[in-house]
């Protein structure tokens, strides 16, 4: 029997093992600007800007004043 996340066997005693999603995968081909590419885009942007936060904080210098002082 399932209920709410974790399932119990027939004497009632309780199995704590993890119930897994159900899988959903969309292979149809997608190019150009929709929605996967524009949240691909924007994670990628997140990541970058605060790397760069990061080296400033680090170096004490920004990004384009750490690479002309290598």
């Amino acid at each position: 029997m399932t209920s709410k996340g974790y399932t119990t066997e027939e004497r009632g005693l309780m199995n704590n093992f993890a119930v897994e999603p159900k899988m959903y995968v969309d292979e149809t081909q997608q190019f150009g600007f929709n929605a996967h590419a524009e949240k691909i885009n924007g994670r990628l942007a997140m990541i970058g800007f605060v790397s760069a936060l990061i080296l400033e904080a680090t170096t004490g210098h920004g990004v384009v004043g750490w690479l002309t002082s290598l």
